[in-house]
């Protein structure tokens, strides 16, 4: 007898934490809203844009989306007259509902003959790299950018024509 009432004081100590955890995470998401100009400046038409290591699923695109990092940047800083303008390349992971993660690395500039591709194909989808922002200067280049890379990428269904708007 005394192992039943064990047991069942026990389940109930459980299922009365489980509630106060589920009114705790209630009050939590009503406080903690975002505001609408934070969305907003996520996703401008087609262009969506990411902080380095920011991690999202794109719900409209049944993909995980994370830009993981900026493998190469060798573009001319602001104020320094160049031969070249160079490139930046950027690793982003991607991930469907029902596929394994593949790394893509996307490029500002696309010259097939050093493997830079301003697009890849992925599940069904173009995804296309059309900026990469803030630009190195000429005082640091771009050794003080690390961690401050943004990236914005358009996706769009294999096949179709890109429009302007």
């Amino acid at each position: 007898m005394l192992y039943k009432t064990i047991l069942f004081s026990l389940g109930m100590l459980a299922l009365t934490n489980c509630n106060a955890q589920k009114e705790t995470q209630s009050s939590t998401k009503s406080t903690g809203t975002t505001s609408t100009k934070e969305k907003t400046m996520n996703k401008e038409g087609n262009l969506i844009y990411f902080a380095e290591g920011e991690n999202r699923f794109l719900k409209e695109y049944q993909m995980n989306v994370t830009f993981t990092n900026i493998a190469e940047d060798s573009r001319c800083p602001e104020g320094v007259n160049c031969i070249w303008a160079g490139v930046a390349v950027a690793n982003v992971l991607v991930m469907g509902t029902s596929t394994r993660p593949v790394t893509l690395t996307l490029a500002t500039t696309e010259n097939p003959g050093r493997n830079y591709f301003k697009s890849a194909e992925f599940n069904g989808y173009t995804i296309s790299l059309n900026e990469v922002t803030p630009y190195p200067t000429s005082q640091d280049g771009a050794k003080a950018l690390p961690g401050k890379y943004k990236i914005g990428i358009t996706i769009k269904k294999t096949g179709e024509k890109p429009t302007m708007r």
